[in-house]
Formats: structure tokens, C-alpha cells, sequence
């Protein structure tokens, strides 16, 4: 008989909402993975996360937790302006990092990431869990296998609603702790799943704008998109929509596949129409006997903490992370400037390079920027 693995042993950095998701998680995967230790500034917080999810140790500091405990992950569940230096202070006591998206609030910071990366040889994973659903796995092996054909239009759109009162929260809608409005908050999910889905970008046109929202972020942002496979897609980020929904359209040579969720999907959440003459494809689609989980972060946790207890590879890298950011950037880019922005065209000395507003928000006054 196999010998039982030990458990991954887990911390969680930060116990506001999110890390609910986490612990839950965490939960569910029997004797797989355990929850060793949390670290939160806040006492009244921990000791109300913890009356919930029972933890072995406490600590106000991270730094001192990461020190004290022997961990295999620990997952960052904090604002998004604290990622970055968490993650590094994971990488220097030699844990591997999940962390909450965005990664980071800019190119550069990720690419601070990738330099600690290689000289550690620490991983940092970005949680993006609608990658790991069974219908986008079951999705990518076709687009892989080629039955689908080729790839050719589609469309993604997150149409959320958040009120002013939403926005009450300091760390929330302003671009130098949140890095952006519903791009980087709320929209990156979505298309997070449609660069999986596609492959790589190579030229985007966007538009952005403060519509209604109390906020020094856009509320709204739309891009046109080309892929280095030809497909040619839309995508939308809002927090104006009164009818929420979150959805997605791949248009194949050779079949649609829709999805249509809010927060998290399941299989009846998906579509499949074959184009004429290729009906016998949507035994392929249905030929899947994976169990109807929905994509949450259970799937991608578990995902991770298999992948580290095998010694293999757990996504999402911070390459393909990266290139999720990319995307950000050039959104607003593209909006701020007024202009098409290529995949690669943001260097190292690029104001939106620095930071995703890149200085140049119509709706602001300008900032100084330094060479």
C-alpha cells in the first residue's frame, strides 16, 4: 500500500472576507492539507476568524509567523497594496505563496516578483480559480486537441453592480492601494479564463471612464483584443450594472461554447452549440465525468496543494499571471492614451509600467512622473 502523504501545512495572512474562501477551502480537503497558523494585525479579527476556523497559532506579525513556522503554503488574503512585500517575505523564508488577486499593482512589482522567484527558486501562484472549473479544463483540451477549430471571435463581460457605499472601505477604488477599478478588481477573473482559453494577446484598443462611481478608479473599461492566434474578442469591466452577470462567448470554426455565471459556475452554467455538420461534437463536450464542483477556490486549492505534495508544477505561474496583468496595463493604456498598445510594448521605463493608471488619468490631475 501507498504511504500517506503528510499534510500541507497551511497559513493565511489576513482574515478578512476572502480568507473565508481560503479556510473553507482548506476544509474540505480532509487530511491533504491543514491551517497551521494565521497572521492578522487586527486582534478583534483574528479572534473572530478564529472562533470559526480553529488555528493552532496566532501571530500579529507575518513576517514573525513565516519565521516561526515550518509551512509548505501560506496564502496572502490581504489588500491588494500588501501582496508584493508579503509575497517576497514568503519567498525569503522559503514558502510558496497563493496570492489573492492582482498579484501586484503593476508590471513592475511583478516583475520584482519574477527576479525574487528565480534567485529563490520560490514559487508565487496567483489565485485565479474559474481556470480551474471541469468545463474550462474540458474547454482547453479541445481547443489543445484541435477539434474545435480554429478560434475566431468572443466575448467577455463582467456587468457587476457596487454602490457607493461599497467604496467606503479606505483601500478600495483608489489606484495606489487597489491598482485600479473593476479591471483590476473585479473583470480580471473573466479575463484571466479567456486568455487561458485563447493564448496569448497582441494588440488591444480600449476605453475607460468614471461614470458614476465615488471613486479615483474607472467604473467602466471596454477593449477591443487580437490574439497571436487571429480570434478577435470584446472585453468588459463594470460595477455600474444593475443586472449582474459575468459571461463569456468562444466562437470556434467548428462550435460556440457559452458560459453565463455570477461569481462562480457550474456545468448547467455552460453551453455547447456545434456548428452544421459537426453535431457529433457535443458528444465530446458531454463525454466528461468530472464530479459538478463549482469553480471556486476549492478547485484550485486543491489543485496547488496536490501539485506541492507530488513535487510538480501548481498554477497560476507567475508567467502566466503576468501576462493576465499585461492585459490590465494595456486597457488602460490604450484608454489614457488614446492609441492601440502591443503585447510588449509596456517596458521598464513606461509610466504604465510603474503603476496602471500610468500618471495619465483624464479624470485627475496629472502626476509627476520621474524618468
Amino acid at each position: 500500500m501507498p504511504v500517506p502523504r503528510p499534510p500541507i501545512r497551511c497559513g493565511i495572512i489576513g482574515t478578512g472576507g476572502i480568507a473565508n474562501a481560503h479556510a473553507h477551502a482548506l476544509t474540505e480537503l480532509g487530511g491533504r492539507a491543514e491551517l497551521t497558523a494565521v497572521a492578522e494585525i487586527d486582534p478583534a479579527r483574528a479572534a473572530d476568524f478564529t472562533g470559526r476556523f480553529p488555528v493552532p497559532a496566532v501571530y500579529g506579525d507575518a513576517e514573525v509567523m513565516l519565521e516561526k513556522e515550518r509551512l509548505d503554503l501560506v496564502h496572502i488574503c490581504t489588500p491588494p497594496k500588501t501582496h508584493v512585500p508579503l509575497a517576497i517575505a514568503a519567498m525569503r523564508a522559503g514558502v510558496p505563496a497563493l496570492v489573492e488577486k492582482p498579484t501586484a499593482l503593476s508590471l513592475a512589482e511583478m516583475d520584482e516578483l519574477v527576479e525574487v522567484e528565480a534567485e529563490t527558486g520560490v514559487p508565487v501562484l496567483t489565485v485565479f480559480q474559474h481556470r480551474f472549473g471541469p468545463a474550462a479544463v474540458r474547454l482547453r483540451r479541445l481547443v489543445s486537441s484541435g477539434v474545435l477549430g480554429r478560434p475566431l471571435v468572443a466575448t467577455c463581460e463582467t456587468l457587476w453592480f457596487r454602490d457607493d457605499a461599497y467604496f467606503d472601505v479606505p483601500w478600495r477604488g483608489r489606484w495606489e492601494v487597489e491598482g485600479g477599478g473593476p479591471t483590476m478588481g473585479h473583470g480580471i477573473h473573466q479575463f484571466d479564463l479567456l486568455l487561458s482559453v485563447l493564448g496569448p494577446w497582441t494588440e488591444l484598443t480600449a476605453l475607460a471612464g468614471r461614470l458614476s462611481r465615488p471613486t479615483d478608479t474607472e467604473d467602466v473599461s471596454m477593449a477591443l483584443a487580437r490574439f497571436e492566434n487571429g480570434a478577435m474578442a470584446t472585453v468588459i469591466n463594470s460595477v455600474v450594472s444593475p443586472r449582474e452577470t459575468s459571461r463569456l462567448r468562444f466562437d470556434f470554426e467548428h462550435a460556440t461554447v457559452e458560459l453565463e455565471h455570477l461569481y462562480g459556475y457550474r456545468e448547467a452554467d455552460w453551453r455547447f452549440t456545434p456548428a452544421p455538420g459537426h453535431e457529433d461534437l457535443s458528444e465530446l463536450w458531454l463525454a466528461g465525468d468530472e464530479p459538478d464542483l463549482e469553480s471556486g477556490h476549492r478547485l484550485q486549492i486543491e489543485a496547488v496543494v496536490d501539485a506541492l505534495a507530488a513535487g510538480t508544477e501548481p498554477g497560476v505561474s507567475l508567467a502566466e499571471a503576468r501576462r493576465t496583468m499585461e492585459f490590465a496595463a494595456a486597457t488602460y493604456a490604450s484608454a489614457f492614451q488614446g492609441r492601440p498598445i502591443g503585447a510588449g510594448q509596456i517596458t521598464r521605463n513606461d509610466p504604465f509600467n510603474r503603476s496602471m493608471d500610468g500618471g495619465a488619468v483624464p479624470w485627475a490631475p496629472l502626476k509627476e512622473t520621474t524618468a
